[in-house]
C-alpha cells in the first residue's frame, strides 16, 4: 500500500492572540516585506499554498480594542495579486465573506487572481456574523444566521457559473433568491477552470456545506482519535452529492515548536503560550465566554463564582460563536479548573490551545506523518507564531523529514494548485441548483 502524500499549507495570521508580536523577532504584519519573505519560504520548501485569514471590522471587547486581539490586514486579494508576482508555483488562498460580498463582481476578481497567478488562486468561503460587521456595509444584521450558509451556496454557485462561462461566449443567467445576475462575462478561461474552494467551520452544517461544495476544509481538533472521528464523518458525506473521498481534502490548523531537544520544545511552547495569554489576555478571553465584565478578577486567582451571561448582549463584539452551550462549557471548565487547581490564566492557556506539533524536527516530521496515514487528516494548515520569519526553521529541518519518509514532493511537478493538491478537474455550475435556488 503506498503512502498518503502529506498536504502542507502556511497561515500568515495577522496580529491576533495566536501571534506574538511583541517578541523581538517579530515584524511587521502588513509591510509587503514580510507578506513576501513568508510565501517565498513557504515556496522554497515546496509547500501547497499559502494562506491569508481576513479581518472586516477590528474586534471589540467591552467597546475597546484590545492590544492582542486586533484581527486585519490589507486587502486580501490586493495582497494575494502582489505575491502572485513573486512567486511561482505555491497555491494562494485567501479567506472573502460571502455574506458581504456579490458573486460577479467577487467571482471576477477571484478569477483575475488565477489568471495572474497561472492557475493558484484559491477561495476560503466564509459566513460574517452580526450587525457589527454589517455596519461597514450599511446592511447591519441583514441575514438570520439560517440563511447565512444559504447564500453561502448560492454565492458559490452563481460563481461557477460566470467561471464556466469565462472562455465561451460569456453568457451568464443567474436567477437565485438571494441573487440576480445577467450579462456577459469579459474573461478567458480560466489556467484551473476554478479556483480552489476551501471551508473553515466544524458545525454539522459547516460539515455539510464543505462536503457539497468544497474542494478543502479548515478544520481544528486537538487529538489524533478527534480528527479519525472528524475525518470519517465529512468523508461519508460526499458520496449523496456524488463525490469521492479523494474530492474533499481535510486540512486542520495546527502550529509548532521545534528544539533541539524534547524538553527544549516543551519549554519552548510554555513560553510561548505564556506570551500568547498574558495577565490581561486571560481575562479577556474569559469575558469572552462569560459575556460578563470580569476586570476585577485576579488572572493569578480562580474562576468567578458567578455563572456566564447567556443574554443576546454581547461584551465581545466581531466574533463568530465558539461554543453552542455557554453554560456546559462554563461547568467543563471549572471542571478542568478544579481537578487540576488551575488559576484562570493557567486554565485559558489550556482551554484555548491549539493543536500543536511539539519536539525536535523528526519527531515533528514524524507526528505530522502519523496523523496523515492514520487518517485524521489529509495534511496541515501550519500557523507560526512570528511573523514573517517564523516559518523558515519549518521548511529548513522539517520539510527534508518529511522529503526523506517519502510523504512529501522534492519538487513542484505541476503549475496550478489544484495540482499541488491532487484535485480532479473543476466541477461545472450545476444548473439544476440553480434553478431550484431560485
Amino acid at each position: 500500500m503506498s503512502l498518503k502524500q502529506v498536504i502542507l499549507a502556511a497561515h500568515f495570521p495577522g496580529v491576533n492572540n495566536q501571534t506574538v508580536w511583541s517578541d523581538p523577532e517579530a515584524g511587521s504584519q502588513i509591510d509587503f516585506s514580510s507578506f513576501r519573505h513568508f510565501a517565498q519560504a513557504a515556496e522554497r520548501g515546496k509547500l501547497d499554498f499559502i494562506f491569508l485569514a481576513e479581518g472586516l471590522r477590528v474586534r471589540e471587547q467591552k467597546g475597546k480594542l484590545h492590544e492582542l486581539d486586533v484581527v486585519g490586514r490589507p486587502n486580501t486579494l490586493a495582497v494575494l495579486a502582489a505575491l502572485a508576482g513573486v512567486t511561482r508555483h505555491i497555491g494562494l488562498a485567501g479567506t472573502l465573506t460571502t455574506t458581504f460580498n456579490e458573486p460577479y463582481a467577487l467571482a471576477r476578481q477571484l478569477a483575475t487572481l488565477d489568471i495572474l497567478s497561472n492557475g493558484r488562486a484559491a477561495w476560503n468561503v466564509v459566513t460574517s456574523p452580526g450587525a457589527f460587521t454589517g455596519a461597514n456595509f450599511r446592511r447591519d444584521d441583514f441575514l438570520p444566521h439560517g440563511e447565512r450558509y444559504e447564500r453561502a451556496a448560492q454565492l458559490i454557485d452563481a460563481s461557477r457559473a460566470l467561471w464556466d462561462a469565462a472562455g465561451g461566449d460569456g453568457r451568464l443567467d443567474v436567477t437565485t433568491r438571494h441573487f440576480d445576475v445577467h450579462g456577459h462575462v469579459a474573461l478567458p478561461a480560466l489556467p484551473q477552470g476554478h479556483p480552489v474552494i476551501l471551508q473553515a467551520g466544524d458545525s454539522d452544517a459547516g460539515r455539510e456545506f464543505a462536503a457539497s461544495h468544497a474542494d478543502a476544509i479548515f478544520s481544528r481538533h486537538g487529538t489524533l482519535e478527534d480528527g479519525q472521528a472528524f475525518y470519517a464523518d465529512v468523508k461519508a458525506r460526499l458520496a449523496k452529492y456524488g463525490r469521492k473521498p479523494d474530492d474533499l481534502k481535510i486540512l486542520p490548523g495546527a502550529a509548532f515548536v521545534l528544539g533541539d531537544t524534547e524538553e527544549e520544545a516543551r519549554e519552548k511552547h510554555r513560553a510561548i503560550r505564556l506570551q500568547q495569554v498574558g495577565p490581561k489576555n486571560a481575562i479577556v478571553l474569559l469575558e469572552q465566554l462569560w459575556n460578563r465584565d470580569l476586570s476585577a478578577y485576579d488572572p493569578d486567582g480562580p474562576l468567578p463564582e458567578v455563572d456566564p451571561d447567556v443574554s443576546d448582549h454581547k461584551l465581545a463584539r466581531g466574533r463568530t460563536r465558539q461554543h453552542d452551550d455557554v453554560l456546559a462549557a462554563a461547568r467543563e471548565w471549572r471542571e478542568i479548573a478544579e481537578r487540576d487547581k488551575l488559576s484562570i490564566r493557567d486554565l485559558i492557556i489550556r482551554v484555548t490551545d491549539r493543536q500543536w506539533f511539539i519536539g525536535t524536527p523528526d519527531t515533528v516530521a514524524r507526528e505530522i506523518d502519523r496523523y496523515v496515514q492514520a487518517d485524521a487528516s489529509d495534511g496541515f494548515i501550519l500557523v507560526p507564531h512570528l511573523i514573517p520569519g517564523g516559518f523558515d526553521s519549518f521548511v529548513d529541518k522539517v520539510v527534508p523529514l518529511l522529503q526523506e519518509r517519502g510523504v512529501f514532493r522534492k519538487d513542484y511537478a505541476g503549475t496550478t494548485l489544484r495540482g499541488h493538491l491532487g484535485l480532479g478537474a473543476a466541477r461545472k455550475a450545476d444548473a439544476a441548483a440553480l434553478r431550484a435556488a431560485s
